[in-house]
């Protein structure tokens, strides 16, 4: 993620798994609604009683977001959307694996959006909205565990982002002509049902209806497109195991692009015309021309860097959304968000947004805590741009960083608090840190651990701990006081 407050501005150049927590038990505050006579929780023949899916992932930060009990591995999603009131109706398929005898298991979904009908594996089930943002659903008959099951979810109302006074606004989020969904941290649930966790990455299908003339991007790359009369539909698929946080839908009169990069990537781009200042003789086709050269020419530079890009397609989307004010790095096509019209992001920046793909879309953080590994990452490939067009050196812009104010240096980096994810303790810090190891290291080892953590831990979640481990094979150095001093201890550390 990059941009300005409430969330992180950018101050550089620029587990517990969906646990068993089987003993935390829904509070029930909401209606109970039925399609069945029976919601035992013991099958005929059992020998125990099956329990509840946690309702709750276990990460300290958002001890609400997430659930337990269950692996979900694929969503289907197919939304038909009103323009004018930006409501949406709505079906989620999603198959899923029970990590335990099953009761009962919760989903994120949050108010407004109103369920209508719940079936597992076709037969009806027992379901209940509670506190704001949970589903609780009772299949007819518990579910063992290793056992593969659908649940299938009709929905509609108009999804209402989140706007939080520490984080911004994310979710799904209007705009003058439809609609983009930002969903770091929590934001997946205004728009679907979802296990919202970090760990418990899914593929995607997404099948969406708009009014015509409209168009529709997504994570992936398209998988057809059919008009009807007033209406046309549009299908993406996402191969890709993806965190919920990262999956996005951009609806709107985009100026789209469909190329190839120089290695054969497919590169898929979009602006929003109203993105764009057309003063000066620019045009929204030149914009678009040049946001999907640049993001090209980027990805060509950062598989050298990082090696082969780790996802089937990449892009990027510009658009207009005044309340928004930071870009963010979704999965395949992160998108550029800005309050009024302009030019293109400066190159560092669709830059910071890709190297993303690797560091923190790939490899996803275990827990909330460990979003440095995303954002110091990122940084750092700004600086590494920089350096290596023609720009200030990385030391040169460490040691910038290292005069900057005191908000740099409050709080501990790979324990920033929920309300501190994005401040440049987490951007600008971190990076720094990254800055330290390559000149602990050297250059040889640390170029060759940025092309390994991503290969090594590709379509997984990986911890702090993790990564200080990870960069220990590299050296003969003990790096222990150096993470100890930049990642865990609060101050300006000494040089």
């Amino acid at each position: 993620m990059a941009g300005i407050n409430p969330r992180a501005r950018k101050v550089a150049a620029t587990v517990v798994t969906a646990g068993v927590l089987a003993s935390l038990a829904v509070a029930c505050t909401g209606v109970s609604h039925s399609g069945s006579d029976s919601a035992s929780a013991k099958p005929t023949g059992s020998t125990h009683d099956f329990t509840p899916g946690a309702a709750g992932s276990g990460d300290p930060y958002f001890p609400k977001m997430g659930n337990g009990g269950y692996d979900a591995e694929h969503y289907d999603l197919s939304l038909t959307y009103n323009a004018g009131t930006k409501a949406i109706n709505a079906t989620a398929k999603i198959r899923a694996n029970a990590l335990q005898d099953l009761s009962r298991f919760d989903l994120d979904l949050r108010d407004p959006l109103k369920v209508s009908k719940v079936t597992v594996d076709g037969r009806p089930a027992t379901y209940e909205q509670t506190g704001g943002q949970e589903l609780v659903i009772t299949p007819g008959s518990g579910l063992p565990k290793g056992r593969q099951f659908t649940v299938e979810i009709a929905y509609a109302g108009t999804p209402k982002p989140i706007k939080d006074k520490a984080l911004g606004v994310s979710g799904w989020i209007p705009r003058h002509d439809g609609v983009v969904t930002l969903s770091q941290p929590t934001g997946s649930a205004t728009w679907y049902p979802v296990n919202e966790s970090l760990r418990d990455k899914a593929t995607y299908d997404f099948t969406v209806t708009v009014p015509k003339g409209l168009k529709v991007l997504a994570n992936g790359q398209p998988a057809g497109e059919q008009t009807q009369s007033a209406t046309t539909t549009f299908r993406w698929t996402n191969p890709e195991p993806t965190a919920s946080e990262l999956v996005m839908i951009a609806i709107g009169h985009f100026e789209v692009r469909d190329t190839r990069t120089k290695s054969g990537l497919r590169n898929i781009t979009a602006v929003d015309p109203k993105a764009i200042a057309t003063t000066g003789g620019q045009t929204v086709a030149d914009a678009a021309n040049q946001l999907n050269r640049v993001t090209g020419d980027d990805i060509e530079w950062e598989q050298k860097l990082y090696g082969g890009f780790p996802f089937s397609s990449v892009g990027g989307i510009i658009v207009l959304a005044p309340s928004v004010g930071y870009a963010l790095e979704c999965q395949t096509r992160p998108v550029y968000a800005t309050g009024r019209a302009g030019g293109l992001p400066p190159a560092f920046m669709l830059a910071h947004e890709l190297g993303h793909q690797w560091f923190g879309d790939t490899v996803t953080p275990a827990r909330w805590s460990d979003i440095w590994l995303n954002e110091g990452f990122a940084t750092y490939t700004e600086w590494l741009y920089t350096e290596q067009h023609g720009g200030k050196t990385a030391q040169q812009m460490f040691d910038a960083a290292y005069r900057s104010p005191t908000t740099v240096w409050k709080g501990k980096v790979a324990k920033p608090g929920r309300d501190h994810l994005f401040d440049p303790l987490t951007y600008l810090r971190a990076g720094m840190t990254l800055h330290q190891l390559r000149r602990t290291i050297g250059d040889t080892a640390f170029f060759q651990l940025v092309k390994d953590w991503p290969k090594t831990e590709r379509n997984g979640n990986a911890t702090t701990a993790q990564f200080i481990a990870f960069a220990q094979h590299y050296t003969k150095k003990n790096l222990r006081p150096l993470f100890q001093k930049w990642l865990y201890t609060a101050g300006k550390p000494a040089l």
